[in-house]
C-alpha cells in the first residue's frame, strides 16, 4: 500500500507537464485497448455467425432421425443486384419433431416462415415473382435462424414423401447452400466452407492489427521514459530501495493505463451500433454479435494494464543497477549485430517453415512483425551515425547525434508508420478484385437435369413458362447420364427473369434456375470482402501509426525539455531545434518505411500471392502517402510543445 500510496502522490504532485505526460500514456492505452476490443470482436462475430448457420449444413442421423433436411439457393434480382435465398425444406418424420432455431413450432407441410427481409422483400415483389415459390407464410424466423440483419431465408414444411433421401447423395454442393435431403437427428450441423473461410481471414487480419497494437501498447510504458528514470534514479539515490521503485514504477504504470484502458472500454461499447453497420460477409451484423461478453472484456482490462506493467518494468534495470548512470545522462551501451541475426532467422524460418501449416504460417507472419520492431532500433542508430557524420547544417547534426544517443525513442515514433507499412507491402499482393460486371447473357439460366426424364422436364418447362405468360425458349442438352436444360427468357428483363426462376423452382426437386451471374453472387460478396477487410485493417493501423506518431512525438519533446531548454539559452534558434526534430523523424520514416513494405512482401509471396495487382499498388501508394502525411501531421502536434518547454528562462527542475 505504501508503493501504491507513493505512486500516487507522484502523479498528482508531477505538475501540469506531468499530468501532460500520464495524459499520453492514458490516450495510447485506450487507443490500444479500443482496437483490441474489436479485433476480439471480429473473430467472435464470425464465429456467432458460422454457429447460427451450422445447422442449415445438415449432419445425416446415424439412427433416430426425427426429420429431412434439404437446402437449395433461390436467387431473385431486385434493387439492380441479385440475391440468395436459403430455401430450406423440413419434413417431420414422427410426431413432437423439435423446432429449428428461431422457430417456436415445426413447420406444417405447405406452411413457410421466413425472415424478416424476405418478408418485406415479399411485399415489395409480385407474388408471380417471389412469394409464388414458397408455401402460405405462417410465420417470421428469429435472430437465431440468421446469419445477419437482412439475410434472406425460407423454411417451408413439406411432407417425407417430398423429400426422398437418396444414401448416395450426401455431398454438398457449391458454396455449401446446396444440401441433398439428409435425415438429421438434431440441428448440430458443420461449419461451411464458407464460414471458415471467413474465420480463417479474420484471423489473418487479426494477426496483422493486434501485433501492431501490442507493440504500441508497451510502448505506451516508455512514454516519457527519460522524465521517469531521472526521478526514480534520484528516489535510488535517496535511499530507496530496489524493490520499492520497482513497485512504485509498476504501481503508476498500472494506475494509468487501467484508467486507459477503461477509455478504451467505453470508446468501444458507444461505438458497437455504428461498426456493425460495416457489410461483411454479405450484410451487416447483429448489434449482439459485436459484443465480446463480460469475461473476454474483463480479460482485456486486465490484460492491457498488465502489459504495460510488465513493459514498464523492462525498462528499470538502468535505474536498479545504477541510478548514478541516469542521473549523470550518461549515454546507454549500443544495440549489438545480433538484432540484425534474430531478424533473418525469423525470415528464413518463415521461408522454412511458414508454409508447412495454417498455425505455423500465422505464427510466423506475427513473429515477423516483432522481427521488425527487434531490427528498427538498431536500423536508426545506424542512420543516426550516418546522418551525423555526413551532416552538413546544425539541424541534420543534431537529428543525427540524437538518433545515435536514443535509437529507441527515436523508433517509437515511426514505429507506428513501418508496421503499416509492413501491412501494405502484404497486402499489396492480394490479388485484384474483378469489377462489378455480368457474368453471361441476361435472361440466361440452367437448370441440372440428371437423373430426371429430359424431354419430359423440358415439355414441362415450357408449359410453366406459358402458364407464366414468360416468353422462353428451352432446349435440353444430355450427355450420357447428365443433362442440362438451359432456359433463354426473350428480352432479359429483370420482371421477366424472376417469374421464369419462380415458375421453374419447383421443376427439379434439389435444383433452381441458376444464371451465370447466380453462380457468382458468393465469390462477388467474397472479393467485396477482401476489399474491405483490407481498407478496414489498412485505417485500422493508420491511426495506430499516427496516434503512435503524435503521442510519442509530443512525449520526446517532454523528455528532453532541459536539454531543448539549455540549447534554447545557449543561443541556439527554434527554427533549428524544430527542424532537428523533424528531421529526426523523416530520416528513420523513409528508410524503415520502405524497408517495413518491402519486408511485408516477403509473407505475401509465400502465401502464393503472385504479384503486385493493379489495385494493390494503388492501395501501397495511397498507404505511403496517407503514411507520411499522418506522421508528418501528427508530428506537428509537437512543435507547440518544443516552443513551450524552450520559453522558460530557466529550466524547471522535476
Amino acid at each position: 500500500m505504501t508503493s501504491i500510496s507513493m505512486a500516487w502522490r507522484l502523479l498528482r504532485g508531477g505538475g501540469r507537464r506531468g499530468l501532460l505526460a500520464s495524459g499520453l500514456t492514458v490516450a495510447a492505452v485506450a487507443v490500444t485497448t479500443g482496437l483490441l476490443l474489436f479485433a476480439l470482436a471480429g473473430n467472435l462475430a464470425f464465429g456467432d455467425r458460422a454457429d447460427r448457420e451450422a445447422w442449415r449444413n445438415p449432419v445425416p442421423a446415424k439412427s433416430g432421425a426425427m426429420a429431412v433436411e434439404a437446402v437449395t439457393p433461390q436467387y431473385v434480382t431486385a434493387d439492380g443486384a441479385t440475391r440468395q435465398i436459403a430455401d430450406v425444406r423440413l419434413a417431420a418424420l414422427r410426431d413432437g419433431a423439435t423446432a429449428p432455431p428461431g422457430m417456436t413450432s415445426f413447420p406444417r407441410p405447405g406452411r413457410t416462415w421466413v425472415s424478416p427481409a424476405l418478408a418485406d422483400l415479399m411485399k415489395r415483389l409480385p407474388d408471380d415473382q417471389l412469394a409464388d415459390r414458397f408455401g402460405t407464410v405462417s410465420g417470421t424466423l428469429g435472430d437465431a435462424a440468421l446469419t445477419r440483419p437482412g439475410e434472406l431465408v425460407a423454411v417451408t414444411g413439406a411432407r417425407p414423401s417430398d423429400l426422398p433421401v437418396d444414401p448416395a447423395d450426401r455431398t454438398l454442393r457449391g458454396m455449401d447452400v446446396t444440401a441433398p435431403p439428409t435425415p438429421i437427428a438434431d440441428y448440430t450441423g458443420k461449419v461451411t466452407d464458407q464460414a471458415f473461410g471467413y474465420q480463417l481471414l479474420t484471423l489473418i487480419a487479426t494477426v496483422l492489427l493486434v501485433v501492431p497494437l501490442l507493440v504500441f501498447g508497451g510502448a505506451a510504458a516508455r512514454l516519457t521514459v527519460a522524465r521517469r528514470d531521472q526521478r526514480l534514479a534520484a528516489l535510488r539515490l535517496v535511499g530507496a530501495t530496489p524493490r520499492q521503485v520497482v513497485a512504485m514504477t509498476t504501481a503508476e504504470a498500472v494506475l494509468t493505463a487501467a484508467v486507459g484502458a477503461l477509455i478504451g472500454a467505453a470508446l468501444y461499447a458507444v461505438s458497437i451500433p455504428l461498426i456493425s453497420g460495416i457489410s461483411l460477409g454479405g450484410g451487416t451484423w447483429f448489434t449482439s454479435d459485436l459484443w465480446v461478453g463480460v469475461l473476454p472484456l474483463l480479460g482485456v482490462l486486465a490484460g492491457v494494464p498488465l502489459l504495460v506493467g510488465v513493459s514498464a518494468l523492462a525498462g528499470l534495470r538502468r535505474v536498479v543497477v545504477s541510478p548514478l548512470g541516469v542521473a549523470r545522462r550518461q549515454t546507454p551501451k549500443s544495440m549489438t549485430v545480433l538484432r540484425l541475426a534474430g531478424f533473418v532467422a525469423v525470415l528464413i524460418g518463415f521461408a522454412m517453415f511458414g508454409q508447412a501449416s495454417l498455425a505455423l504460417g500465422l505464427f510466423f507472419l506475427g513473429l515477423s512483425f516483432l522481427a521488425l520492431t527487434l531490427i528498427g532500433p538498431w536500423v536508426v542508430g545506424i542512420l543516426g551515425r550516418i546522418a551525423a557524420a555526413t551532416a552538413r547544417s546544425p539541424q541534420r547534426l543534431l537529428a543525427g547525434r540524437r538518433l545515435v544517443d536514443d535509437p529507441r525513442s527515436a523508433w517509437r515514433t515511426v514505429s507506428g508508420v513501418a508496421l503499416t507499412g509492413f501491412i501494405a507491402g502484404f497486402l499489396a499482393l492480394v490479388p485484384s478484385l474483378p469489377a462489378a460486371s455480368s457474368h453471361g447473357p441476361p435472361g440466361r439460366m440452367a437448370i441440372d437435369v440428371s437423373g430426371v426424364n429430359g424431354p419430359r422436364t423440358a415439355a414441362h418447362a415450357r408449359d410453366l413458362l406459358a402458364e407464366a405468360h414468360v416468353p422462353a425458349k428451352v432446349t435440353l442438352k444430355e450427355v450420357k447420364d447428365s443433362g442440362t436444360l438451359t432456359v433463354r427468357v426473350e428480352g432479359g428483363g429483370t420482371a421477366q427473369v424472376n417469374r421464369a426462376k419462380t415458375a421453374l423452382s419447383a421443376l427439379v426437386p434439389g435444383h433452381t434456375p441458376t444464371s451465370a451471374d447466380d453462380t457468382q453472387v458468393d465469390s462477388d460478396i467474397l472479393m467485396g470482402d477482401i476489399g474491405t477487410g483490407t481498407r478496414i485493417v489498412l485505417i485500422a493501423s493508420f491511426l495506430v501509426a499516427i496516434a503512435s506518431a503524435g503521442i510519442t512525438g509530443v512525449s520526446s519533446v517532454l523528455d528532453r525539455r532541459q536539454t531543448y531548454a539549455l540549447l534554447r539559452l545557449a543561443g541556439t534558434p527554434l527554427r533549428v531545434l524544430n527542424g532537428a526534430r523533424r528531421q529526426e523523424t523523416m530520416i528513420p520514416l523513409v528508410v524503415m518505411g520502405g524497408g517495413a513494405i518491402l519486408t511485408g512482401m516477403f509473407p505475401g509471396v509465400l502465401f502464393g500471392f503472385a504479384g503486385i495487382s493493379l489495385s494493390g499498388f494503388t492501395t501501397l501508394l495511397i498507404c505511403v502517402a496517407l503514411g507520411f502525411a499522418g506522421v508528418l501531421a501528427a508530428s506537428a502536434l509537437s512543435r507547440p510543445v518544443l516552443r513551450a518547454v524552450t520559453a522558460e528562462p530557466v529550466p524547471r527542475p522535476d
